[in-house]
């Protein structure tokens, strides 16, 4: 009888910031199918997602790929429900609202490989940083510039193999710093794959005793740049709008109010303010701008978009690179849906 590792995946409940937690199923005879994936459960007690006295939270399996670096493993990312079955409050991906996957979502994942020996990105120095700036990294080449280049191939095989639809790596503008891109069609599949692909990155990092950092700004106050999760997205209308008015109202839209600016920055990452500071290509997060090739601005407007006659996608450049992408994508499908409806009324 053949025996199948299934790794539940989840996000506990920890705040400002959740993490990735997994465990072990064994099957007998697995068919390898999302649908054969039983509910699970875990204690809820020990990830800040329930009470000791009535611990018990659920798993449903939302999307199922192997497991690359396991025989007869796969991968299995869950949703947390309450133990009554409705969604927890952790639980950004039932938040979506994309019935019919119209949104499309591209995200740009930053982060740094992480020396945990000197607490410092690959390729500083145990003292005080290195004697070069910013510039010899970004999609750079060779011993003295590039940094973990044996974890980042390592990683983009594991998730060409999960069959993750990643579309490319580059090393980034800081030392020790890369950038991982993933595209689906459907935010709640483009989430799901992000996170994977997040597990099979901190999962490669413990082989080699390298940490994986995701905060927006892990050099603090200094002038090396922090990381984000560009989130690049269209539907329908910006796909086929082929006029600058439609993209002038959903870029607007987003700046619209201050507590639009607000319910967005909400969940684009903690400590988003060290990040976005208006320097190192991002906008003040007291301000909200927008504008064609504009790395400055909240959101661009790619200059691909508008040599196709104004057919293409907007990229919102304030997302961090801790920030959930379920929640991320959420927000952003609701703000462009209230600009639709406004356009019609």
């Amino acid at each position: 009888m053949a025996k199948s590792k299934l790794e539940y995946i989840w996000l506990d409940g920890y705040k400002p910031t959740q993490s990735l937690r997994s465990k072990t199923k064994i099957e007998d005879d697995f068919s390898g199918d999302l649908d054969d994936c039983p509910m699970w459960s875990f204690d809820g007690s020990s990830t800040e997602q329930a009470p000791g006295g009535s611990s018990d939270c659920l798993l449903k399996p939302v999307f199922i790929c192997p497991d690359p670096q396991r025989k007869n493993g796969f991968l299995v990312m869950c949703e947390v429900l309450n133990a009554d079955g409705t969604a927890h409050e952790s639980n950004g991906r039932a938040t979506i609202q994309d019935d019919d996957n119209d949104f499309w979502f591209g995200f740009e994942q930053e982060y740094f490989l992480w020396d945990m020996a000197i607490n410092k990105p690959l390729g500083f120095p145990a003292e005080g940083f290195p004697t070069r700036g910013q510039g010899p990294y970004y999609c750079s080449v060779g011993a003295q510039n590039a940094y973990g280049r044996y974890i980042v191939e390592e990683h983009l095989d594991a998730c060409l193999e999960a069959g993750l639809n990643v579309e490319g790596i580059n090393a980034e503008v800081a030392t020790g710093q890369w950038e991982f891109q993933i595209f689906a069609k459907g935010a709640q599949s483009a989430g799901d794959q992000i996170w994977v692909a997040r597990y099979l990155l901190e999962r490669i990092g413990e082989k080699y005793n390298v940490s994986i950092n995701w905060h927006c700004k892990p050099l603090g106050d200094t002038d090396w740049n922090g990381s984000g999760m560009h989130a690049n997205f269209s539907n329908t209308a910006l796909r086929t709008a082929g006029n600058k008015a439609t993209y002038d109202t959903i870029c607007a839209s987003f700046g619209r109010t201050p507590e639009v600016i607000k319910e967005c920055i909400d969940v684009y990452g903690a400590d988003n303010e060290m990040r976005l500071t208006g320097k190192h290509e991002t906008q003040s997060i007291t301000q909200f701008s927008y504008g064609v090739s504009d790395r400055g601005a909240s959101i661009r407007i790619p200059i691909a978009t508008v040599e196709r006659g104004w057919k293409g996608w907007l990229e919102d450049r304030r997302p961090n690179s801790a920030a959930d992408p379920y929640k991320v994508a959420a927000v952003i499908i609701k703000t462009v849906k209230s600009a639709e409806v406004m356009q019609e009324a």
